[in-house]
């Protein structure tokens, strides 16, 4: 089932803003003249003022056509054209149980299945800004096969349901959700790189609960042991473990990483961090030593992880492309159809 998120034209009392703004138009004008009337006078400042106010409502009264058209459900032929050009700012990937990948793409921009190499759209977000999953970063998915975004553009995290709009979590309540993590009991776990905390979002509960305060939190991953692991890029020790307290563990002590992005812990507790201005993939074993694990070509600039059947999945935005790595260190590219186009860019 494909979502489409728009946002209908604006309205006060039943009236459309556009019809507003082109009142407000000609109100000003007849005010102009009036005033103008009355006294004589048309001073510097009064006409700077008239038409500061004029332009700007008619750049509002247009705007508003204009936002009706970007904010309209993408049609059919949109979407296959986006599908067809393939990824092109994939931030985030999770897996199902059943191996199926949700990849949020911050440019397409939505959420998007693949299957056997192909890209389908899930949720398709809006070109508008502050409209759901406009500026999607994060996505995971729960046990049960629920699937959770983070939006930058609305501060919020989303449930997407399997019919319907994308249903708030918050009320607007994050600021820059980076990653998204989820616990046994079904517990959201979301980093904010605005407010430098993690956040808990428990089913039942409408507002966040603050976990922990670190600096520049980014990547997160919930381990076998229901341990909460994070990547604090700015942090003396750049990768912790948050215990259900608010306790913060350190796991590595030393700046080794350039940039590094996200982390997932694989059964034997050994972690693995992406590092986007390395190009590589960072291993940290259970001692928290870290070491270069497979760096350079093909990867351009790693961001997301993910596992599957204990491979690392990737997302790569500069290269347009999620990879697999399994242990013996083969990457493989996991989207085979769509033009991947030239790496290149930095994340917005």
């Amino acid at each position: 089932m494909v979502h489409a998120v728009g946002t209908p034209a604006r309205r006060l009392h039943g009236v459309p803003e556009s019809q507003l703004a082109w009142a407000s138009v000609f109100g000003w004008g007849r005010l102009s003249i009036l005033f103008w009337r009355k006294t004589r006078m048309c001073s510097r400042i009064h006409r700077c003022v008239v038409r500061t106010a004029i332009v700007a409502c008619a750049v509002a009264a247009f705007g508003d056509h204009a936002r009706a058209d970007e904010t309209a459900a993408p049609s059919v032929a949109a979407t296959s054209d986006r599908v067809g050009a393939g990824l092109q700012y994939p931030l985030g990937v999770a897996a199902a149980r059943d191996g199926t990948l949700v990849v949020a793409d911050r440019l397409l921009p939505g959420l998007w299945h693949v299957t056997a190499g192909r890209i389908d759209p899930l949720a398709v977000g809006s070109k508008r800004f502050r409209t759901p999953l406009n500026a999607v970063r994060a996505v995971a998915v729960a046990p049960d096969g629920t699937v959770y975004a983070g939006d930058s553009a609305t501060r919020e995290v989303y449930r997407i349901p399997t019919q319907g709009e994308p249903q708030p979590l918050t009320g607007g309540a994050i600021g820059i959700p980076v990653d998204i993590a989820i616990d046994s009991s079904g517990r959201l776990f979301v980093s904010d790189l605005e407010t430098q905390r993690v956040w808990r979002i428990d089913a039942k509960k409408s507002e966040p609960v603050e976990v922990a305060t670190l600096a520049a939190p980014r990547g997160l991953f919930v381990d076998g042991k229901d341990r909460l692991w994070v990547v604090a890029a700015s942090g003396e020790a750049p990768l912790v473990r948050v215990a259900a307290d608010g306790t913060v563990e350190p796991v590595v002590t030393t700046r080794a990483f350039s940039f590094p992005h996200d982390v997932v812990v694989d059964d034997a507790g050994v972690a693995y961090v992406s590092d986007n201005y390395a190009h590589c993939i960072w291993r940290v074993s259970a001692d928290g030593t870290p070491e270069k694990w497979v760096d350079g070509a093909p990867l351009v600039g790693p961001v997301g992880l993910a596992l599957r059947n204990g491979n690392v999945l990737v997302a790569d935005p500069r290269a347009r492309q999620v990879f697999e790595i399994d242990p013996s260190k083969r990457v493989v590219p996991v989207i085979t159809d769509g033009d991947g186009g030239p790496p290149g860019g930095r994340a917005p």
